[in-house]
């Protein structure tokens, strides 16, 4: 098997799409991501696996799942991504020019709060620079160029990239008037008993299964289980229940009101970028339009 793969070497095109297809699992969604349709991928698969003289893939109902000469072939594929992926940094490390995408990924929250006019400004100051934002709550990896800037809450530990601490925010409990009005003010101290929570799904943010603001919850009960930011303050505002929430975004809330004013938590921002891409001129301009939103970060 070794030299099978050994004698017909598997240039960098055909990699992209086995891996592809090894990701993803089925063709359609394989085709997706590289956006080029499905017959053409089944017709590359099929032609890698001729020149290997190997099949790559058991084609099951459930997806394609790789065999073992598709196992070994990941690890030389994968090799074959990482180097582009250099090759690709490194360019763009040295590209002078204020133009062309630049990729943003964040929560919806602190989109809606600063980056996106962060981003404003970058086009203001460059337009030929075409910001390509994206926002949710999973991690999006800056190694594999699925972004050049990333502002996240928890700082990265990849040598790889380079962080920059933003700001320190801090959080408080928060519920609608109308909740407060129905269920009166929570008791410190018992769980939060007899009243509703608005919480993170466990995936987003697992301490929210035992504890909101620090304070434990395990006599609560979970109105609903929400994956954005947004989505956490809009049921809160609506009286779902009580809700930890960032407090640059709930205090002077006229649909909102603190609960426990001196009951706080802390979370951390942090910009974060590949060490490659820190020479791009259009990354760099689009750090620094993010770093101007904090004043001394």
């Amino acid at each position: 098997m070794h030299r099978t793969l050994e004698r017909h070497r598997m240039d960098w095109d055909n990699a992209r799409i086995f891996l592809a297809i090894y990701r993803a699992s089925t063709l359609r969604a394989a085709a997706g991501q590289l956006g080029i349709d499905q017959a053409t991928v089944g017709r590359r698969l099929n032609a890698l696996e001729d020149s290997l003289g190997a099949r790559l893939f058991l084609r099951t109902p459930s997806g394609y799942l790789a065999t073992p000469a598709g196992e070994l072939a990941v690890t030389a594929a994968q090799a074959m991504e990482a180097a582009a992926l250099q090759f690709q940094r490194e360019m763009q490390g040295i590209d002078n020019r204020l133009c062309g995408v630049v990729r943003v990924t964040t929560s919806d929250t602190m989109a809606a709060t600063f980056v996106v006019d962060a981003m404003r400004r970058l086009h203001a100051a460059h337009p030929a620079i075409r910001i390509v934002l994206t926002t949710g709550t999973e991690i999006t990896s800056l190694t594999r160029r699925e972004a050049d800037l990333a502002v996240r809450t928890l700082k990265p530990t990849s040598p790889d990239l380079i962080s920059r601490h933003l700001v320190k925010r801090s959080m408080g409990l928060y519920a609608a008037p109308s909740y407060l009005a129905l269920r009166g003010m929570p008791e410190q101290g018992v769980g939060l008993a007899g009243h509703d929570i608005v919480v993170y799904q466990g995936s987003v943010a697992p301490r929210h299964r035992d504890k909101i603001c620090r304070e434990p919850v395990t006599n609560a009960r979970v109105a609903i289980e929400v994956n954005s930011g947004l989505m956490l303050l809009d049921a809160a505002r609506k009286g779902m229940g009580v809700a930890e929430l960032p407090c640059h975004m709930a205090d002077g809330d006229p649909l909102l009101v603190r609960v426990w004013p001196d009951r706080v938590d802390h979370y951390d921002v942090w910009l974060v970028m590949h060490g490659d891409l820190s020479r791009s001129a259009r990354v760099r301009a689009a750090a620094d339009a993010i770093i101007e939103s904090f004043p001394g970060a």
